[in-house]
């Protein structure tokens, strides 16, 4: 049985459009100013962490709930604060990792949240024994790799494939309004595969080599 694990991280969220909420027995973890966007979506948090420099001049540690741990790091690491949080919850035996936040702002920052999506896959391995997605409400992310995986219709209008190899081969796509079957997607040329739309219950993405983002909008 899998272990979530819910990570409030910065950035701009969209509080309304998040269907991800944190159940009684998963693990909450708030990085730095991540903790305002869980505040946000009503969310209480188990683990306050950070170098705290983004969670607000003359933020009240004493409003935190008595609940949450509060672990304060050195502002000169190696690790950003997400990438602590991140590792403190796989280090929890959490194999279901859900980020809040992180899609907007910096485009650096923005980046290098995505490429925690990949940072998980390469230690799910072959087994695929962990799951990930990144949301901000506007927009959800996950990664397929060598995989399949299906999506399940939701506020989300539109549905589209980043490559993030050079090139990704036997990629399929059912169940929406414009189907693929055993494509080749170019990285430096994926227009079309952009701006899809889930037409069924259900849609199936499927890569028979390479890594993508899925990106779901609204």
């Amino acid at each position: 049985m899998k272990k979530t694990a819910y990570i409030y991280i910065g950035g701009d969220v969209f509080a309304d459009g998040i269907v991800e909420h944190p159940e009684e027995n998963d693990l909450v973890i708030a990085a730095d100013s991540g903790y305002n966007n869980a505040k946000q979506c009503k969310v209480k948090v188990d683990i306050l962490l950070g170098d705290m420099d983004s969670i607000g001049d003359g933020f009240d540690f004493s409003t935190v709930n008595d609940r949450t741990e509060i672990v304060k790091l050195p502002p000169e690491k190696d690790d950003t604060d997400t990438n602590v949080a991140l590792k403190l919850a796989l280090k929890e035996g959490c194999d279901n990792i859900i980020i809040i936040g992180g899609l907007s702002g910096r485009l650096d920052h923005t980046m290098a949240n995505l490429s925690l999506l990949q940072y998980l896959d390469r230690l799910g391995g072959k087994a695929k024994n962990i799951q990930a997605l990144i949301t901000d409400g506007k927009n959800r992310i996950r990664l397929v790799n060598n995989d399949s995986v299906l999506i399940p219709r939701s506020h989300y209008k539109y549905l589209s494939l980043c490559p993030i190899d050079k090139v990704c081969k036997g990629v399929t796509i059912k169940g929406c309004k414009y189907p693929l079957e055993n494509a080749k997607i170019l990285r430096e040329n994926a227009q079309g595969t952009t701006s899809n739309e889930i037409v069924g219950n259900l849609a199936l993405v499927e890569v028979k080599r390479g890594a993508l983002y899925i990106i779901e909008s609204r």
